[in-house]
């Protein structure tokens, strides 16, 4: 059974995935949900352009990159424009980002990121020029141009300014056109296809393949380690591959999960599978809160005819200091799990923050069988 408790705020929720005892066996999950085949990959690509129609929000001219990059363009219409004669606040140089899918093809449109490098204030109705888009080889797989949407503004007059997000940042959705599409190898020389699994475990890479041999046919996967499964394309198969990885696919296997628990001090957030042990501890946690007040006044002498050579005005500093030390919780948990625990955190009112540091204090005694994620 897995039982899943979220803490967020100052409250606890206990959610249950299932009304099943502990001991009852996990519920089948199709392998394309625990990993891929080797091969299967988004490839990066990164270009440099100009976003031009901006109104007065571009690059300063000052900014030599701007100047040059506008005198490169004009120069490919046979318009000889000096860099230092661009002074121009309508253009911005940006840097213009993509991902190319495993099984692109040509013609196919990609989303772009445009964000901008120079010292424009805002990109806020600007249009991209053709911008070509590398990939780590040096060569060019996709063409991008096309209007901005940007998710923001910002508008400034007078040493008065008005902004909305991040307006640098803009996107232009199926931007790219793909001039050169991708054709994965999922194969390797021997015909073999490599399942990686998206978490490693030995004990669901060992399942993985026995799940394939029982439910496909016997003797073709192999885990050769806790994340990669090797499995042997039947001669017949291969020109048949896609009908034979959507058999795969199908395939259903109980997954083997690592006990965790990831807590957000930043947000107050607890994640925990509910089944996760706690050995026997004895738990005491309290608050204590010291408060320091200085009050300060001024001792006027009375005056009563004239004071004598050495009466004088005084600041006069008054301290108080209290302390308040509240009896926090206090009890012992005997082999319990970590929702229990949260259960009865939260009928003693206790609030996340303090649960969270229940929680690191049982693991550093030893007491919580699982991993501690603190992010």
């Amino acid at each position: 059974m897995h039982k899943i408790f979220i803490a967020i705020s100052h409250a606890v929720l206990l959610i249950a995935a299932c009304s099943l005892p502990l001991t009852a066996q996990a519920e089948p999950i199709r392998i394309k949900d625990l990993g891929k085949l080797k091969g299967w990959r988004d490839n990066p690509l990164v270009g440099t352009g100009i976003v031009t129609g901006l109104a007065g929000t571009g690059d300063s001219p000052t900014n030599r990159a701007t100047r040059q990059a506008l005198s490169n363009a004009l120069a490919q219409f046979n318009l000889v424009v000096a860099p230092e004669q661009v002074q121009s606040r309508n253009v911005a140089v940006v840097m213009v980002s993509a991902t190319l899918s495993t099984f692109a093809r040509e013609g196919d449109n990609l989303d772009i990121t445009v964000t901008s490098t120079g010292d424009a204030r805002s990109l806020v109705g600007g249009s991209l020029l053709l911008t070509p888009l590398k990939a780590t080889n040096g060569r060019v797989y996709a063409l991008a141009q096309g209007p901005l949407s940007v998710g923001g503004y910002r508008y400034d007059a007078n040493g008065n300014v008005a902004q909305k997000n991040h307006p640098t940042v803009g996107s232009v959705p199926n931007g790219a056109t793909v001039e050169v599409g991708l054709n994965a190898q999922v194969l390797d020389a021997r015909n073999n296809l490599t399942f990686v699994m998206a978490e490693p475990d030995y004990t669901t890479a060992n399942r993985i393949a026995a799940a394939i041999n029982d439910q496909v046919a016997p003797g073709l996967a192999q885990a050769r380690d806790a994340s990669g499964i090797e499995i042997t394309v039947p001669e017949a198969q291969r020109n048949q591959l896609v009908s034979f990885i959507a058999r795969l696919e199908s395939v259903t296997v109980e997954a083997d999960h690592r006990a965790r628990v990831v807590i957000n001090e930043r947000t107050g957030t607890v994640v925990s599978g509910g089944d996760v042990r706690i050995s026997k501890v004895a738990i005491s946690h309290g608050d204590l809160k010291i408060s320091i007040t200085n009050q300060n006044s001024v001792s006027q002498p009375l005056v009563i005819g004239r004071a004598g050579p050495g009466v004088r005005t005084a600041l006069v500093t008054n301290t108080e200091v209290s302390v308040d030390e509240a009896s926090g919780p206090g009890f012992i948990a005997a082999n319990s799990t970590v929702a229990d625990l949260v259960q009865s955190l939260a009928r003693l009112k206790t609030n996340t923050r303090d649960i969270i540091s229940i929680l690191r204090a049982i693991k550093a005694a030893g007491a919580l069988h699982a991993e501690l994620v603190v992010q």
